[in-house]
């Protein structure tokens, strides 16, 4: 939001300094004839709307000359001055707006003309690596020809230590014992939670009845054991602390199961992850604590340090095999392994429960205090002033914080890759030299002290960084090529009134396809958003076969069967229509590419940073 005030006012700014350069004024007397003519601005009419809906000019004059309303009066006139001022500057820009008669007709011809059409697809997709053939020769030529392509601007790279604006140990307890102290006052009071909710929720008052899979992890086990009508937690959740209210338990249809697993997958031996599975599960049978085993043996990384516990789940959300083991398995007892689609699984079901529960809650975030984030900006201040003088990286590794690096970027990104927008810090990237570090800068995930890493210079990446790129697109160019050359030998042998779909019958890498009320600007089946194919159709003859095409990633044989034929007269009588579009969509472009151009020619210093925590 900030950021968004503050480009408004940037904007304004030039905006105002380019009206007073251009000497854009609005008389007292152009406001009075507004106000007092026949048709007054909208926003002041729609208050003097009588019970009829008309406008009642009678009550808006008194209201005009009514000495009472003459504060209000100056402030509508500042208004229409500037709605007035912003008008002429629109209207200067406007009226060097042109549209050609090729453009109008060009957008009618695209909309109003529809196509239908069949075609052979010949894809560098089926063009087989062994039917082209190039050397680095060729490569190294495409390069030179496309090394425009490869210009990279001027380029920095950063390291900085990242302070991160998260809660201390002290806000954490904060919230809980806030919390506690309401549990306290609710138990002691016959007022109605829902009260307590309004006045001290972060997440407005709800009445739900939920499934214990939906719970959070660390309310799940304290809900389950506690009876309606108590008061619980408060308990840590990811979205805070909550303090609940059991309201009650409610027999569902819906069944929920807790249970762990063991996952052994299949890797390049089924028969192996079997025996492996097998192993587990008599271990485990023989007396060996399933947790343990899991720890040691289980693949699954999201569980098995914590003995392969998956926690509640309903119906429907694993895998159909593993599903119908844990429903229809006995809790407590490990089951043989069972085959999924991940592997084998060693399965022990632990619980099963189909109540659901009522419950109200008080829900507190967890954010950062005003002393907090005072300390951390402290800290950040702190290690720059000590950096500066005893180096970047030595009083990092003396007070052990964790330099980072960023990759390069550019001055125009507007992102820092790692940290996100912040032009100040770029400006100071580009603004300093190696070695040189910065003032505290804030950005989302808290403050930043950093130093110029490496000043990389405007250039051409090498031929050896885009060899790989290079190679691909020279093979894509060459089977391009391949693709035409098939097409044109697929057409001599058939000419002009074959039937397609016979041909791609028997030509291998032709692929049949048909597209209906198709225009120049559509995606068509087999090619996507391919002009050259829709451009083509557009103005080959109907019913014969014309081809063939290069497109941009394939080639083409096309019979256009049917094409709009429009009636005399039908563009002239829509041709204002589109003319007015065209004149709209380019003033407002033209209107936004000049503010934009505006900003980049204005020496602008953006200096919240030091001002804004």
């Amino acid at each position: 939001f900030r950021d968004q005030v503050w480009e408004a006012l940037v904007t304004q700014r030039l905006v105002d300094e380019k009206i007073n350069e251009l000497g854009i004024t609005v008389s007292d007397e152009e406001i009075s004839n507004l106000i007092m003519g026949e048709n007054p601005p909208q926003f002041l009419k729609q208050n003097f709307i009588d019970s009829t809906g008309n406008f009642n000019r009678e009550a808006y004059n008194t209201a005009l000359f009514d000495p009472r309303n003459k504060e209000v009066l100056l402030q509508v006139e500042d208004q229409i001055r500037n709605q007035l001022i912003q008008q002429k500057l629109q209207d200067y820009f406007n009226a060097s707006v042109i549209v050609t008669e090729d453009e109008i007709k060009e957008a009618f011809y695209d909309q109003a003309v529809k196509m239908n059409a069949e075609y052979l697809v010949l894809s560098i997709r089926d063009i087989a690596d062994d039917m082209i053939s190039f050397t680095e020769d060729d490569v190294k030529k495409y390069y030179e020809e496309h090394k425009e392509e490869y210009k990279v601007d001027e380029q920095r790279k950063i390291k900085y230590v990242l302070f991160q604006q998260k809660p201390s140990e002290e806000d954490t307890l904060a919230v809980s014992n806030n919390l506690k102290a309401i549990a306290a006052k609710i138990q002691n009071d016959t007022s109605s939670f829902k009260g307590y909710v309004e006045i001290y929720s972060d997440v407005s008052y709800s009445k739900d009845t939920v499934g214990i899979s939906t719970l959070d992890p660390n309310s799940q086990d304290v809900l389950k054991n506690s009876a309606p009508g108590s008061i619980i937690g408060p308990v840590l959740t990811n979205r805070g602390y909550e303090l609940y209210k059991l309201v009650d338990k409610v027999k569902s249809n819906d069944t929920f199961a807790k249970a762990s697993h063991i996952l052994i997958r299949f890797g390049d031996n089924k028969e192996e992850a079997l025996a492996e599975a097998t192993k587990a599960y008599e271990r485990i049978t023989k007396g060996e604590d399933f947790a343990a085993v899991a720890k040691e043996v289980s693949q699954d990384p999201s569980n098995a340090p914590i003995g392969g516990d998956l926690g509640w789940f309903g119906k429907n959300q694993m895998v159909k095999e593993f599903e119908n083991a844990v429903f229809n398995g006995k809790i407590g007892v490990v089951q043989k392994p069972v085959e999924t689609q991940f592997g084998y699984h060693v399965i022990k079901v632990t619980d099963k429960m189909s109540d659901k529960f009522v419950i109200e809650k008080i829900s507190n975030k967890i954010d950062a205090s005003a002393t907090t984030i005072d300390k951390i900006y402290n800290d950040a201040g702190d290690f720059a002033y000590l950096a500066d003088k005893n180096g970047f990286e030595e009083e990092a590794k003396t007070l052990n914080y964790e330099i980072k690096e960023s990759i390069p970027f550019l001055e125009t990104s507007g992102v820092v890759p790692g940290l996100g927008s912040n032009k100040a810090l770029i400006k100071f990237a580009f603004e300093n030299s190696v070695g040189s570090i910065s003032d505290v800068f804030k950005v989302n995930a808290g403050y930043v002290v950093a130093t110029v890493a490496e000043e990389m210079p405007a250039g051409y990446k090498t031929f050896d960084e885009v060899k790989a790129q290079v190679e691909n697109l020279v093979k894509s160019e060459k089977k391009l090529a391949k693709s035409f050359e098939l097409a044109s030998q697929l057409k001599n042998n058939m000419g002009e009134n074959t039937n397609l779909q016979e041909a791609a019958s028997a030509f291998t890498y032709a692929k049949y396809n048909t597209a209906t009320d198709f225009t120049r600007n559509s995606s068509v089946p087999g090619a996507g958003k391919d002009f050259a194919l829709t451009d083509f159709a557009f103005e080959a003859e109907l019913n014969k076969v014309a081809g063939p095409v290069k497109g941009q990633r394939a080639s083409y044989l096309v019979k256009v069967t049917y094409r709009t034929k429009l009636a005399e007269g039908t563009y002239e009588s829509q041709r204002g229509g589109f003319r007015d579009n065209l004149l709209a969509q380019k003033r407002t472009t033209y209107f936004s590419q000049w503010v934009q151009d505006l900003k980049k020619e204005a020496d602008i210093e953006d200096l919240r940073y030091k001002y804004f925590r």
